[in-house]
Order: C-alpha cells, then structure tokens, then sequence
C-alpha cells in the first residue's frame, strides 16, 4: 500500500519542493512531481536557479524517452503514462488519479487557508480509503 505523508505548513512550496527533490535524489529516489502547469513551470525554473553549486536532474513529462529514464525527477501535470512508480509529490489541489501506483506519495501543502482547505479533502480520500497518514508539521523550512 503506498506510504501517504503530508508536509504542512510550507511557507514557500517552490522552494521546498527544491530542497525537498534534491534531498530524494541525493537518496537515490525517482521522483514524479504533479501540480496544475504553471506552478510546474515556476519549478522547472527553480530547480536550474535554486542553488549554484548543484543541479537536480529533471525533465518534463513530454520530454524523448531517453530522458525521461535518465531524470530522477519528472514534472507531471497528469499521471497519464508515469516514467516510474517510487515516489510522488503533489503540490496540486487535487487527490492525484493512479497515485495509488507508487510506493510514496509526499503532499506539499502551503500556509494559505485554501491550500489548506484542499489539503483536508485529500486528507479525508486518503484516510477514507485505508492509508496510513504520517503528518510532517515544517516548521523551519530544511527539507
């Protein structure tokens, strides 16, 4: 059954999601990211500028094959056809279709009252349906 955790309290999830994707892969982790298009846009972005020293290797969904296998992190608008199942991010307002595939599944959820709000009714899917929750509350913001 895939392990569920929540991290809230994010006050800047872009920049979270960064350090929280460069800790996975620093790990060895594969890594699907879903979210609506523009906050992926603004994360693609990100993960070249975020830190100088480092890169975090990613691709979009729609990238050649070959590269998709080589990323160890692929920003998803959907879950149509996953490049792999270990884990998944989302820092979208939805309950991600076919989450239940991968082995984790990590909920990116910020300060402000409507994310929280979504975040709540992915709670309550999730814990409806059987899977073990594990709340992370972010109070400093080192992933």
């Amino acid at each position: 059954m895939t392990e569920v955790a929540f991290h809230f309290n994010v006050s800047g999830k872009v920049d979270y999601a960064c350090r929280l994707l460069r800790k996975a892969v620093d790990k060895g982790a594969r890594v699907i990211v879903t979210a609506q298009p523009e906050l992926l846009r603004e994360l693609d972005v990100a993960l070249w500028t975020f830190d100088a020293l480092e890169f975090v290797p990613h691709c979009r969904a729609g990238a050649e094959p070959a590269m998709l296998a080589a990323s160890a992190v692929v920003l998803a608008a959907s879950l149509e056809s996953p490049a792999h199942q270990q884990v998944l991010v989302n820092m979208g307002e939805e309950v991600p279709s076919g989450f239940e595939r991968f082995e984790r599944l990590i909920e990116v959820v910020g300060q402000d009252e409507e994310d929280r709000l979504s975040a709540r009714r992915r709670w309550k899917h999730y814990a409806d349906r059987g899977y073990a929750i594990v709340r992370h509350e972010i109070r400093s913001e080192a992933a």
